[in-house]
């Protein structure tokens, strides 16, 4: 299983960007997907987290700006962020909870750097 995320880049504080990870190879169902953010100096942390049944929870800190969603047809998780601030600043990666056939098993995307600044 290989998850590639796509979407990150230089952005203007208050500006926005969507970021994208599709999930390939032999899965057989997708359990929860999330994102997490590692800042330079800073440990990995989650920013948001969506289950199989679409209940999503997110970081204090991005809770009202940013959105999880997932296209189960795609194997795709996505993260819409608004406002951002340049304290969001960050390497994004994906992540997800997959079952394929009898083995589960949690994977990794390989990080997109989101640079928010003027």
């Amino acid at each position: 299983v290989q998850l590639q995320a796509s979407g990150g880049g230089l952005v203007q504080p208050g500006g926005s960007l969507r970021l994208s990870c599709a999930a390939s190879g032999s899965i057989f169902t997708i359990h929860g997907m999330a994102w997490f953010r590692q800042a330079p100096g800073k440990q990995r942390e989650l920013v948001a987290g969506i289950t199989s049944k679409t209940n999503t929870n997110y970081a204090d800190s991005v809770k009202g700006r940013f959105t999880i969603s997932r296209d189960n047809a795609k194997n795709t998780v996505y993260l819409q962020m608004n406002s951002l601030k340049p304290e969001d600043t960050a390497v994004y990666y994906c992540y997800a909870d997959v079952s394929t056939g009898s083995i589960r098993n949690n994977y990794w995307g390989q990080g997109t750097l989101v640079t928010v600044s003027s």
